[in-house]
């Protein structure tokens, strides 16, 4: 266990990073009773409650969506990503805390919110191709890398998972892609490992990824202590791309995790699953449905 002066700097250190800013007033354990998209017993609340495999598996999402021309086009020219990392990664983050944990109405007003945005991106990437944030094909690709990111991070690091239970956190993740648009959006594993395969012949290497993983080294990550860790856990999702998609993107050995970091890695991928911090999404959406603050970190139903 950590000392306790230390887990609370971390839990107001996570709480200030995933609730500043916009929307930040939301408190997840209200209203009380109200469900989310996905069950607590589901896949979905247990991988999404784990910090560590969250960042990891958002540097391999983002990586895959970079690797997408119109994707990259639309991401580096319509977000304010490069002078305000900080902020973007917390209204992602606090995107989907919500998606996953927070109260099914907030959830679907949040998700029509972001769905009025989308609809005003659109472009011409440098190579002449247009593109457009709410074409169906791009908003079926975010989702999957999300999905895939997420999965493989908590796979990898984490905990190991079944196929079927793999599947079924795709499956899962069906209903909220529908109200982002993401209509056909895998569904299983064998539906996502198609989904990669078609998508793959279209990446190109771009120095906007690189450009991405030194933004991501350097941006103010809580908690501040762990800075010492920022780039091993870049580098972690780095690791658990494709060999197939890393070739392509001229992402060599010397970017992925060294080999005496990935048990270090794993130790706190590990603590973090078995470490609740209070006034979190995780804790209060468990508190919310009547479930001990634990639940999802080995507590029983009492």
């Amino acid at each position: 266990m950590l000392p306790r002066w230390l887990r609370s700097r971390i839990e107001i250190e996570t709480r200030k990073f995933l609730l500043a800013g916009d929307g930040g007033a939301f408190d997840f354990s209200r209203p009380e009773g109200e469900p989310a998209l996905t069950d607590p017993y589901s896949v979905s609340w247990r991988v999404f409650k784990n910090p560590v495999t969250l960042l990891i598996g958002g540097i391999t999402a983002v990586i895959l969506e970079l690797a997408e021309p119109r994707i990259r086009s639309g991401v580096w020219e319509h977000t304010n990503f490069r002078a305000d990392p900080e902020g973007r990664l917390r209204r992602t983050g606090l995107a989907a805390m919500m998606t996953v944990y927070g109260p099914r109405s907030r959830a679907e007003a949040m998700i029509a919110r972001i769905g009025r945005l989308h609809r005003r991106v659109s472009g011409i990437t440098p190579a002449g191709e247009p593109y457009s944030a709410s074409d169906p094909e791009l908003l079926d690709w975010v989702h999957a890398t999300a999905a895939f990111g997420f999965l493989e991070a908590y796979r990898a690091y984490a905990h190991p998972l079944s196929a079927g239970q793999a599947s079924q956190f795709y499956a899962e993740g069906r209903t909220a892609a529908a109200l982002y648009g993401a209509l056909n959006a895998p569904d299983s594993g064998a539906s996502m490992a198609v989904h990669l395969a078609q998508m793959t012949p279209k990446f190109e290497p771009s120095p906007v990824i690189f450009e991405f993983l030194t933004i991501m080294r350097d941006a103010p990550l809580p908690p501040r202590g762990a800075r010492f860790a920022q780039a091993m856990l870049i580098r972690a999702g780095v690791e658990i791309l494709p060999l197939l998609v890393r070739e392509r993107l001229g992402l060599g050995p010397e970017l992925g995790v060294r080999p005496w970091e990935k048990p270090l890695v794993k130790a706190m991928a590990r603590f973090a699953e078995r470490t609740p911090l209070a006034g979190t999404p995780p804790v209060e959406a468990s508190l919310r449905l009547g479930l001990p603050a634990n639940f999802l970190y080995g507590g029983r139903v009492v």
